[in-house]
């Protein structure tokens, strides 16, 4: 009965021995049996890899795929001037390394997440110091190690994200000036449209005209066309088809109005400056009532004038050529500062003509003086002689 109990007590302390000493043993490192149980690489990621001059067994650190993505991005780039530069193979390059980017940091997350559920499995078992900052999961060894290795890694993360940056607005200002080309090919088209229309209404009023017979009796019948001699630059044959059409009577009614306006603004101008001119500066009383009266005369004429603008405005084909309302007020201020600066003008010519004057008389003094002087000399040497 004793040495049964004995026997039981020596097996007690060897399994409480074989505890302690699972207990103490240090625990393998996470990394390494995420690496050894993590899953396959797939055979498209094995391509990046080994697009990239890596090994494609996936072991291959951030600053060594970033070394190798800019080696290859300096021979293929399409803007490096080299000879080996290659689009197609740069844009598979850059597709490879954001495959293997977004490779590792799926890796790195899943060895995280291993290794903050294996810590909350031995927490309590492990002692105090073993337990390490995190660091996101980057760099091995002492604290301090891990900590350089971590400020290299937002080093190169950093310097990554600066790359994607420049690509991004790069591919914007392509973007940006596509999309001026597109502006202005729509312009173009669309000048090219109204060009087209007018040349179908001029061809449609020749013929109309040659149906009714209004070209048999021209009196240059069978004669060579006269050439334009007023601007040699400008096609002949446009010009000789808008001077017939002008001739047979055919003029826009816009472009009637428009000489019009320009006709009628020029000699209400022409009549406030001509006013203007005939009245002092500073105007006296009777000078101030007569400009008064010119302009209420002239406001007449500036309410019939803003009536035709507005007649214009509804037929004129385009809103860029249409006209605002004329000012009397504007148009008065205008009148007076042009006869102000006339008159300043005016002034400063009689000043510069007084000038002119003042210096051409003491040039003629100094002839004369300078002759007098000669005449005197030579009557003392006559003198002196005999």
């Amino acid at each position: 009965m004793s040495c049964k109990f004995q026997l039981l007590v020596v097996c007690s302390d060897v399994c409480r021995g074989r505890v302690s000493f699972l207990l103490s043993r240090p625990r393998p490192s996470v990394l390494l049996r995420a690496l050894s149980y993590g899953p396959k690489i797939s055979r498209s990621l094995q391509e990046s890899y080994r697009l990239l001059q890596l090994p494609d067994n996936g072991n291959s650190t951030p600053a060594q795929v970033r070394e190798s993505y800019l080696r290859l991005a300096k021979l293929y780039h399409p803007d490096s001037g080299t000879a080996t530069a290659d689009a197609v193979l740069f844009a598979r390059v850059e597709e490879a390394y954001r495959a293997v980017l977004a490779h590792q940091s799926h890796a790195k997350k899943h060895g995280k997440a291993k290794e903050e559920e294996d810590d909350d499995k031995s927490k309590g078992m492990a002692p105090q110091h073993r337990h390490y900052l995190s660091y996101e999961g980057v760099g091995s060894g002492t604290p301090s190690q891990r900590e350089r290795q971590y400020r290299q890694f937002r080093v190169d993360r950093a310097a990554e994200q600066v790359l994607d940056y420049r690509q991004r607005e790069h591919e914007r200002a392509a973007a940006a000036e596509g999309a001026l080309v597109e502006r202005d090919m729509r312009q173009r088209s669309h000048k090219i449209k109204i060009t087209q229309a007018v040349e179908r209404l001029v061809e449609d009023l020749i013929q109309e005209s040659m149906a009714r017979g209004d070209f048999r009796n021209l009196s240059g019948a069978g004669k060579p066309l006269s050439k334009f001699q007023h601007n040699p630059y400008a096609d002949p044959m446009t010009h000789n088809l808008n001077r017939i059409l002008i001739d047979n009577g055919y003029q826009p009614p816009w472009i009637v109005t428009q000489r019009d306006i320009r006709e009628s603004i020029t000699r209400i101008r022409d009549r406030l400056l001509d006013g203007r001119a005939r009245l002092g500066d500073p105007m006296k009383p009777t000078e101030h009532a007569q400009w008064e009266q010119l302009c209420l005369s002239v406001g007449e004429e500036f309410v019939k004038l803003n009536k035709m603008v507005d007649n214009f405005n509804l037929i004129v084909p385009m809103l860029n050529m249409q006209i605002v309302h004329f000012s009397l007020a504007r148009e008065m201020e205008r009148a007076e500062k042009y006869d102000r600066q006339h008159r300043q003008d005016q002034d400063k010519e009689r000043e510069r003509e007084r000038e002119r004057r003042k210096e051409g008389r003491k040039r003629a003094n100094a002839t004369l003086r300078q002759k007098n002087t000669k005449r005197g000399l030579m009557s003392w040497i006559q003198t002196f002689l005999r």
